[in-house]
């Protein structure tokens, strides 16, 4: 332990870890400035891989032989012969969204005769959770963690497959160092506000740091590749789902936590959750989806102009107007804008995160409150319930068709 040089002795620049600092422009209520001439907040020991880095090791690796560079859709085939097969989704490669990316590609290719090697799609599934690290104290660690589709989720789920590949640490908001920091320029102690949106811009200057012009060009024109099974190939990184408690989804989806629509996905208002599972609740998610815009874009410049070159707070009225319709923040989304140029709603990266959600979480524990409301009510109610449950089919005669 006297030895240990601390997190530098682990994330080595040797396995590709880059360490960097990031520099937030801070605001203040009243200070009339240019964001470029703001006092800008260096936050150090920030570590990040670049992903390209991580797609060429791990693509030329042993464990890419398992790949799966074509998608293809699978079907549960009933033994009843009146009875429709059903469409699984088990895998990503299995997934609608895969096949069409996968589409598109070799569409692109009939354009290009030059790119005459086979093209394939890099399905990157981002990770993040804040983790204690500690039984004692409050120390923790906001690491992010980036899987690929192509691999079967087995073989993802064994700890002896190493599929987990670390992609950045993201550091705490020091609050003392800020507070100082914030005191020094500006006479006056930062407000909640000014935490929170110094909070949402270090994430997406992280963001920043990974999605950069180098990814870009790859994430246009592909990456050109000798794989593991001695193919040359040019694979095509793409983004198809993150995964994260509530927590994180609003500094990814930058959106207000528990404003007045708190869904990431769509703009349902708080006072009608109350209706959620029932069929116009159904309707609302579909007719109300959250979906990423060009105006959605220009409206957060303008206020984080109005900010800095008009020294309005950051809760401001002036700008609450302007976002509170849709939960909006005044923290512009580097999924946004690097990605919408492709066609990417990336609210529709953000999936459900079964984790948090159900098997420790939300579900869970409505589930359990049920149960001690029945129990309430008396013995007679308890039994109508277990035979409820008894009554649920779990086994189907089927088999499994794969369609390509």
């Amino acid at each position: 332990m006297d030895n240990y040089g601390g997190v530098r002795y682990d994330l080595q620049a040797d396995d590709g870890w880059i360490e960097t600092s990031i520099k937030i422009p801070v605001p203040c209520t009243g200070v009339k400035q240019f964001e470029a001439d703001a006092p800008a907040y260096e936050l150090k020991g920030v570590f990040y891989c670049k992903p390209l880095e991580i797609i060429k090791s791990v693509f030329q690796s042993e464990q890419a032989k398992k790949f799966h560079y074509t998608p293809f859709k699978l079907y549960q085939q009933q033994s009843f012969l009146d009875s429709p097969d059903i469409h699984l989704h088990s895998e990503l490669y299995n997934a609608d969204a895969f096949i069409e990316e996968h589409a598109k590609i070799q569409r692109q290719q009939e354009k290009y005769p030059s790119l005459h090697i086979p093209c394939a799609i890099a399905g990157m599934m981002l990770w993040s959770d804040t983790t204690k690290i500690g039984t004692w104290g409050d120390q923790s660690m906001w690491p992010i963690y980036l899987y690929f589709g192509n691999q079967s989720k087995y073989d993802r789920a064994k700890p002896s497959a190493f599929a987990s590949h670390h992609m950045a640490y993201i550091p705490k908001l020091l609050p003392n160092d800020f507070h100082d920091f914030y005191k020094e320029h500006y006479n006056t102690a930062p407000t909640e506000a000014v935490l929170t949106h110094v909070q949402r811009e270090i994430l997406q200057s992280i963001y920043g740091l990974i999605f950069d012009n180098e990814f870009m060009e790859a994430y246009d024109h592909g990456l050109v590749l000798k794989c593991v099974n001695i193919v040359q190939q040019c694979l095509f990184p793409c983004l198809f789902t993150y995964s994260a408690d509530y927590i994180e989804k609003i500094l990814i989806a930058t959106t207000c936590m528990l404003g007045s629509h708190p869904c990431v996905h769509c703009l349902v208002d708080k006072d009608q959750i109350d209706q959620l599972g029932t069929k116009s609740d159904t309707k609302q998610h579909e007719t109300k989806a959250r979906i990423d815009s060009e105006e959605c874009q220009s409206t957060i410049e303008k206020m984080q102009k109005w900010i800095f070159d008009d020294g309005l707070s950051v809760a401001s009225s002036y700008v609450e107007a302007f976002l509170k319709p849709f939960s909006w923040v005044p923290t512009q989304n580097i999924f946004s804008n690097q990605f919408f140029k492709f066609g990417m709603n990336f609210y529709n990266l953000l999936v459900p995160d079964v984790l948090h959600e159900l098997e420790l979480g939300v579900w869970k524990a409505i589930l359990l409150h049920f149960i001690c409301m029945v129990h309430c009510l008396g013995s007679k109610n308890v039994q109508e319930m277990n035979r409820r449950y008894d009554h649920i089919s779990v086994i189907m005669f089927s088999s499994l068709c794969v369609r390509f």
